[in-house]
C-alpha cells in the first residue's frame, strides 16, 4: 500500500479540472460526449437538487475531469441553473474553461464569450457545428478572431460527427501554454473612468474575483454580486458604484446596464464583419423560412397539433405489428415454464408465482414495448431536429393567456418522456411563482409510463381509431394542466403576479443522425425495462401474493386480501363507470409505477392470453376511456411526488399536488361517464 502513496500523487498532479460553459442548444452536452466517451457520473449539485454531470478523459498522459455546467447566456443570473454556472465558474475550482459556441448563430453566443474573457480565465473556444457551416459556405478566420478576443485559442468543432476532437483536446494537453487572456470591451472614456475608481476600492476588499468583472457587475448594478461584496465589507464600495452608476445615466439618458450591452454588442458585430465570411447575414436562411411557416401566429398551433397526431399515428400503426409477436412471445414462455416447472416437482404455488405472477404481470408491459421505443424515437427526432423549441415557442401566447410563461411549455412536452426530469428541468425559470405553478401543474401531463394503459384498451375497444384516442388524452392532460394553472392563480394568493416573459434560443434546423436518435431513443427504454425488471416485477409479485391470501381461498377473488382493499375502493369509483374490485386495485398500484396498473391487471385477470377479454367483458368503451382519463390525471408516481417534494421543498404544495390531481382525476372520469351516459 505505501509504495502506491507516491503513484496516486502524481496522478493527482496530472488532473486537469475543465468546465464546460455555453448558451443552451449550442450541442454542449454532445461535445461532452466526444471528449469523455460518454463516460459520465451523474448526480447533484451540493444543497441542490439540479443535475451535475461529470466525466473524465485522458489525452497525452494527462488525466482530465470534464464538469458540464447548465446552459447559460450570461453571467448574470435569472434562474437556479444559470446561477450554479456562475458560481462554479467564479469559484476558481475549474483550471480551463470550454466556451461551446454554436457557429451558426455566433452573435448571440458571443455574448456569453466576452463575460468570460472579461473575467480572465483561462478559456478555450469550441466553434461547434463546423459541419453546418462548412456546408452553408460560411468561413470563420479563427486566427483574427482569436487575435481581437485576446489570444484566447479557437477551434472548430462538429460534436455530432466527432471533427476537431483531438485537436481540441492537444490544446487542453498543453495547459501550460494556456494564458489568461488580455481582453477587455472598450466602454468607452466615460463608463472607463467610473471602472477605473471602482475597480481601485475593489482590490481593497481582496475577495478573489476579477476586479475588473467584478466592477462592471456592480456598476451594472448585478444583484448577487452587490450582495457579496457588502458581506465582505464593501458597504461603501457599492455606494461609490451606485453614485457613479447614477451621474453616468443621468449623462447618457437611459440606464447604465443597456449602454454596457450595447458596447458588448457594438464589438461583437465588429468581430462578426471581420472574422465571419462567406454569407450575407440578410440572406433569409432555409430555417428563417420553415419558421415563417411552423412558427406562424395562426398555423403554427394546428400544425403542431397534426405533428403530434401523427406521432401518434405511426407509434400504433407500426407498433401494433410486433405486438401481437411479443404476445404469443410471453403465452409461449407461460406455457413452457408452467410444463418445466410441473414436470420437475416445483410446488404449484411457486409455478404460479412465476407464471401467472411474474411472466403474466410483466408480459402485459412488456408487450407494448415496440410501440413506446417508436414514440420515443419519434420525439427524439423532434427534440433533435429543433422543432419541439418552436413548439414552446408557439404555445408562448397561450400559456400567457393563462397566466404561465412560454418555458412553461418545455418542461411538458419533456413530460411526454417522464414527469420526474420535467419537474426537475422548471428550474430554469427564473420567477420562483411560475416555477412553483410549473412544478404543481405538470404531473397532468401525459408521460410513457401511461402509455401502456392507453394501448391495452385502445386496442380492445378503440382498435380503428387508436392514435385518435391516445392523442385526446394527451390533449385532454395538456388542457387540464393550461386551466388548473389559471385557477390557481386566481384563487392562490401567493401563486399571483405578473408573467416572466419567453426568452430562448431558437436552435437551427438539424436532421439528426442516426446515432444520436438511437441513443435518445436507448437511453429512454432502457429505462422502461429496468423499471419492467424492477419497480414492476416487485409489483405484481406483491399483488400476487395479497391474491393468495388468505390461505384457502380462491387464487385473485374477492375474498382475497386483494379483493378486500379493491372492495373498499370499487364504490367510489362505481360512477365513474368501473366499479369492481380490479380496477381499484390496478389504480392503487399505479401510484407505484403507472406501468403496474397494466402488470396488476395481467396478474387478476389471468395473464396477457386471457387480459383482453376479460377487460372487454368488464368495461365498456366509455368506461374504458373514463379509466383512461383516471389514470392520465389522478395521483402521480411515487418518483414524482418525491421530486416534486425536492423541488419545492415543501411537504404542504406536495400534498396540494396529490390531493388536487386525486380530485381533478375522479371528478373528469366521472363527468365523462355520466355525460356519455346521456347520450347512449
Amino acid at each position: 500500500m505505501q509504495a502506491q502513496a507516491p503513484m496516486l500523487l502524481v496522478e493527482k498532479a496530472k488532473s486537469t479540472t475543465i468546465a464546460m460553459v455555453g448558451n443552451p442548444n449550442t450541442g454542449k452536452s454532445a461535445l461532452f460526449n466526444a471528449l469523455t466517451g460518454g463516460n459520465a457520473h451523474v448526480g447533484n449539485w451540493p444543497g441542490v437538487t439540479v443535475e451535475k454531470k461529470e466525466g473524465k478523459f485522458r489525452h497525452g498522459g494527462l488525466t482530465f475531469n470534464v464538469i458540464d455546467l447548465p446552459g447559460t447566456y450570461s453571467l448574470t443570473t435569472h434562474s437556479i441553473d444559470e446561477r450554479i454556472a456562475r458560481d462554479f465558474i467564479l469559484s476558481g475550482n475549474a483550471d480551463i474553461v470550454i466556451n461551446v459556441v454554436d457557429s451558426t448563430n455566433i452573435e448571440r453566443n458571443l455574448y456569453l464569450t466576452v463575460m468570460l474573457l472579461e473575467l480572465g480565465i483561462k478559456s478555450v473556444i469550441a466553434l461547434n457545428m463546423s459541419d453546418i457551416i462548412n456546408r452553408e459556405g460560411i468561413r470563420i478566420d479563427t486566427e483574427k478572431m482569436s487575435e481581437m478576443l485576446g489570444g484566447v485559442p479557437i477551434v472548430m468543432v462538429s460534436a455530432t460527427k466527432r471533427e476537431g476532437i483531438n485537436e481540441l483536446k492537444d490544446i487542453l494537453r498543453d495547459t501550460s501554454s494556456l494564458k489568461h487572456p488580455e481582453f477587455k470591451i472598450p466602454y468607452g472614456d466615460v463608463i472607463e473612468t467610473a471602472i477605473s475608481k471602482i475597480e481601485t476600492a475593489v482590490k481593497k476588499l481582496h475577495i478573489g474575483y476579477d476586479t475588473r468583472f467584478t466592477a462592471t457587475k456592480l456598476l451594472e448594478g448585478d444583484i448577487e454580486i452587490t450582495e457579496t461584496i457588502k458581506n465582505n465589507g464593501g458597504q461603501e464600495v457599492v455606494k461609490v458604484a451606485m453614485r457613479e452608476a447614477a451621474q453616468i445615466e443621468e449623462s447618457i439618458g437611459y440606464d447604465i446596464e443597456t449602454a454596457m450591452v450595447e458596447k458588448r454588442y457594438a464589438f461583437i458585430d465588429k468581430v462578426v464583419r471581420e472574422c465571419v465570411k462567406g454569407k450575407s447575414y440578410n440572406t433569409v436562411s432555409l430555417s428563417d423560412r420553415l419558421d415563417n411557416i411552423l412558427t406562424n401566429r395562426v398555423a403554427g398551433i394546428p400544425i403542431f397539433a397534426a405533428v403530434m397526431w401523427g406521432a401518434f399515428q405511426l407509434t400504433f400503426s407500426i407498433g401494433g405489428i410486433f405486438a401481437d409477436y411479443i404476445d404469443s412471445l410471453f403465452g409461449t414462455l407461460s406455457e413452457i415454464a408452467t410444463s418445466w416447472l410441473s414436470s420437475i416437482g416445483v410446488p404449484h404455488l411457486i409455478v404460479s408465482l412465476l407464471t401467472d405472477g411474474i411472466i403474466g404481470g410483466v408480459g402485459t408491459v412488456l408487450v407494448f414495448l415496440p410501440n413506446i421505443i417508436i414514440l420515443f424515437l419519434l420525439l427524439a427526432f423532434l427534440e433533435d431536429s429543433g422543432y419541439m423549441a418552436r413548439a414552446a415557442f408557439v404555445m408562448d401566447r397561450i400559456m400567457y393567456a393563462v397566466g404561465l410563461p412560454g418555458k412553461s411549455f418545455i418542461p411538458m412536452l419533456i413530460g411526454f418522456g417522464c414527469n420526474v426530469p420535467a419537474v426537475m428541468s422548471a428550474r430554469t425559470i427564473s420567477s420562483e411563482r411560475d416555477r412553483l405553478l410549473t412544478i404543481l401543474i405538470n404531473p397532468f401531463v401525459s408521460c410513457s409510463a401511461r402509455l401502456p394503459i392507453y394501448i391495452l384498451f385502445t386496442s380492445i375497444f378503440f382498435p380503428k381509431h387508436q392514435g385518435l384516442v391516445v392523442f385526446s388524452l394527451y390533449a385532454l392532460g395538456i388542457i387540464i394542466a393550461v386551466l388548473s394553472a389559471k385557477l390557481f392563480k386566481l384563487i392562490i394568493p401567493s401563486l399571483k403576479g405578473h408573467v416572466s416573459p419567453l426568452v430562448m434560443e431558437l436552435p437551427p434546423y438539424r436532421f439528426p443522425t442516426l446515432k444520436s436518435l438511437l441513443a435518445h431513443t436507448w437511453e429512454r427504454t432502457s429505462s422502461f425495462i429496468k423499471k419492467a425488471g424492477t419497480i414492476i416485477v416487485a409489483g405484481v409479485t406483491l399483488v400476487w401474493i395479497l391474491s393468495n391470501l388468505p390461505a384457502g381461498v380462491k387464487y385473485a377473488s374477492e375474498f382475497t386480501y386483494m379483493g378486500k382493499i379493491g372492495s373498499i375502493i370499487a364504490p367510489i369509483m362505481r360512477p365513474a363507470g368501473f366499479g369492481f374490485w380490479q380496477a381499484g386495485v390496478a389504480l392503487l398500484f399505479g401510484i407505484v409505477a403507472k406501468e403496474t396498473v397494466v402488470g396488476t391487471m395481467g396478474t387478476l385477470l389471468g395473464g396477457e392470453e386471457t387480459l383482453s377479454s376479460a377487460i372487454a367483458h368488464l368495461f365498456t368503451p366509455l368506461s374504458a376511456y373514463a379509466f383512461m382519463v383516471m389514470s392520465l390525471l389522478y395521483i402521480p408516481c411515487i418518483a414524482t411526488i418525491g421530486t416534486i417534494y425536492r423541488e419545492t421543498n415543501s411537504l404542504r404544495w406536495t400534498l396540494f399536488s396529490v390531493l388536487y390531481s386525486i380530485l381533478v382525476g375522479w371528478v373528469a372520469a366521472v363527468v365523462i361517464y355520466q355525460t356519455g351516459l346521456l347520450f347512449t
